[in-house]
């Protein structure tokens, strides 16, 4: 700790940097083009400082972009050398093993200088609905899903590289919304620039480099007290990833070694490399590993390099959370969200009342739609929806609810705006939470049809999938039950979750997200809690009787 800042200067420019990054995060709200962007929240914009190391991201950041951020940016920062970068430059990449793991990941970056000297960087990343290519999760590398962006100079000191902009307009199917996003990344990295120079400024502060040592060490040392609390120990634990029919399960296998002040996660003995787009790149896997260790340990200290500097992390090359190049990656988040649940069903037994049981939205579901409408018009949506999380020790889990990805739902208002189809139905599934002393939370129900009148879109409307929970359930913790397994349809008959649905004019397709598996014994739930979840219509009365013990439910109805 370098001891230059008084406690509440320190406090106060400390949340001013978050409140800076939350102003570009409010940018990006007001200028995407995409409603992946605008309502579905699938970005992250962080700054560091001028030697990468991170100092503050958005407060509603996805775990995923944002820890693997934290490593990729600050590799990028490091490669590049440091007399190159002048005012007005803007780089852009989607290389997945350099960020943030798959090609529709589009990262943004640019230097900040204040008095003509190089003072931090500004990043966001944003999950663009389309980069091209395939759109299915049973591509076999990464050369069919998309356009693959290295490194570039988007901007030369202000001046625009117009011929990187028109390569990417002639490989997506949504040109202007794709670029429109990508000017809403540069800007908000504008707004970054501007408010940073404002606080030092105002602050009258040479730089970040004193108080950047002061937060992260600040944050490293609360985070090692946390960690030095708990019962040291080597805690094991795996989780099997339900595959594509025909195919082994995936095994994820972890190794939490607490020791003093510091953790190690070993995931050796992980399966290899699988050939559909399920892989997952290093820094992806880095990403919900530290998710879940600093929610275990440290959950209300703001994220930044000091987080991660007790967490050391070691995962087999040519494994499927360890990725080799050309692997096919763009259904990353289908096993890349298990880390977190792993993680905590290892350090269950030393930490219970810090873990969840497993989580209907673990992964969160994807449906990337895309078609022509009836004036042949193109059209190309993305649908993040999230099932019922799991239950704690302390309380039920939340119904629909997309963790460990934190991103927010897509509202059927802006798929019948963006696309030709329209939702029949979206409803919460009664008992499909996993029962316990701590109930999971609800998985939820979406019906929506291909229009078959004089608003119907060229056929056919493309469906591609990215989800989990179809065979396997999530499972619950301490004698709790698992959640209910999701289910894909197509005019009721069982769909294909791995690879590219073609629909017709009139098809009608149910997509059910899993609900959240319980924590503890069911019955040792109060019996108050169970009639008010059957007279909000969270549980029927015949299963508060079959797995509650509540004979009389019923008569509550």
């Amino acid at each position: 700790m370098t001891g230059n800042f008084d406690p509440v200067t320190l406090e106060i420019l400390w949340r001013r940097l978050i409140s800076i990054v939350d102003e570009a995060d409010a940018a990006v709200a007001r200028t995407a083009f995409s409603s992946l962007l605008r309502d579905a929240h699938d970005y992250t914009c962080m700054f560091t400082d001028r030697h990468g190391r991170e100092l503050a991201q958005g407060s509603f950041a996805t775990p995923g972009q944002s820890g693997a951020m934290a490593l990729g940016v600050k590799r990028l920062v490091q490669q590049l050398p440091a007399e190159g970068f002048q005012p007005g430059d803007v780089y852009i990449t989607n290389d997945p093993w350099a960020l943030a793991g798959h090609l529709n990941d589009i990262c943004v970056l640019s230097p900040i200088f204040y008095r003509d000297r190089l003072t931090a960087f500004t990043a966001c990343v944003f999950h663009h609905s389309d980069i091209g290519g395939r759109v299915a999760a049973d591509n076999h590398d990464v050369f069919a899903e998309g356009l693959f962006i290295p490194l570039l100079k988007l901007y030369a000191g202000g001046k625009l590289n117009e011929a990187v902009l028109q390569m990417i307009r002639s490989n997506v199917r949504t040109p202007e919304e794709v670029v429109g996003d990508i000017r809403s990344q540069i800007a908000a990295n504008h707004v970054c620039a501007e408010q940073v120079a404002s606080m030092l400024g105002e602050n009258d502060l040479a730089g970040l480099d004193d108080l950047a040592d002061e937060i992260i060490a600040r944050t490293e040392k609360s985070m090692r007290q946390s960690i030095a609390a708990a019962p040291d120990g080597v805690y094991r634990a795996e989780g099997v990833i339900e595959q594509m029919e025909g195919r082994e399960d995936v095994v994820i296998k972890a190794s939490v070694e607490v020791a003093g002040d510091g953790i190690q996660v070993d995931l050796a003995g992980s399966s290899p490399q699988v050939d559909w787009g399920g892989n997952v790149v290093f820094n992806f896997t880095y990403a919900y590993v530290f998710m879940a260790l600093k929610s275990i340990f440290d959950p209300e200290i703001p994220n930044n390099e000091g987080c991660a500097a007790p967490i050391q992390l070691s995962a087999p090359e040519d494994s499927v959370v360890n990725c080799r190049f050309p692997a096919a990656v763009a259904a990353r988040m289908q096993i890349g969200h298990f880390l977190t649940e792993i993680i905590y069903r290892a350090l269950a037994e030393a930490l219970p009342d810090r873990v969840l049981a497993g989580s209907g939205g673990t992964p969160a579901t994807m449906n990337v739609l895309y078609g022509r409408r009836n004036d042949g018009q193109r059209w190309h949506t993305v649908l993040i929806r999230g099932g019922g999380m799991g239950a704690s020790a302390r309380a039920d889990g939340e119904h629909c609810y997309i963790f460990p990805a934190n991103g927010a739902n897509t509202p059927a208002e802006i798929l019948e705006s963006d696309t030709p189809l329209l939702v029949e139905r979206r409803e919460l599934l009664p008992d499909s939470g996993g029962a316990g002393q701590q109930r999971g939370g609800l998985g939820r129900r979406v019906v929506f049809r291909v229009p078959d009148d004089d608003s119907a879109p060229l056929p056919p409307v493309n469906l591609a999938i990215q989800s989990g929970r179809f065979r396997l359930p999530p499972e619950g913790l301490f004698g709790g039950e698992p959640g209910a397994r999701a289910q894909f349809l197509v005019n009721a008959e069982a769909g294909n979750p791995f690879g590219l649905t073609r629909l017709q004019p009139g098809d009608v397709v149910t997509m059910d997200a899993a609900g959240g598996g319980g924590f503890g014994d069911p019955r040792e739930r109060e019996r108050e809690a169970v009639l008010a979840d059957v007279r909000a219509g969270i549980v029927t009365p015949e299963h508060a009787r079959e797995a509650y013990g509540v004979e009389d439910a019923a008569e509550e109805l």
